[in-house]
């Protein structure tokens, strides 16, 4: 399930590290959860949704991809990241 370009504003002004900030990983991963928590409770409601359910696990994929890619240049900004976030206990 898409974002509404008002939720991706709101996304992207919360983690942009300067202003203006639309492609570090930290707003790519941030835009990339809030994708996959709207797929996620549109799962639950709809379990026989296949198609849908390729997409969450393509996007997953890209998240952990870009975590990792972070990981190797900063292990603190993604610490930050995965811990406002939610992935990070």
């Amino acid at each position: 399930m898409p974002l509404t370009s008002i939720q991706k504003q709101g996304i992207i002004k919360e983690y942009q590290t300067v202003k203006g900030d639309t492609g570090s990983p930290e707003v790519q991963v941030a835009l990339l959860t809030g994708r996959i928590d709207r797929l996620t409770d549109h799962l639950k409601t709809h379990a026989h949704d296949v198609h849908s359910r390729r997409g969450l696990l393509s996007m997953i994929a890209k998240r952990r991809r870009l975590l990792n890619f972070l990981e190797k240049i900063d292990k603190t900004r993604v610490t930050v990241i995965a811990k406002k976030i939610g992935l990070a206990a």
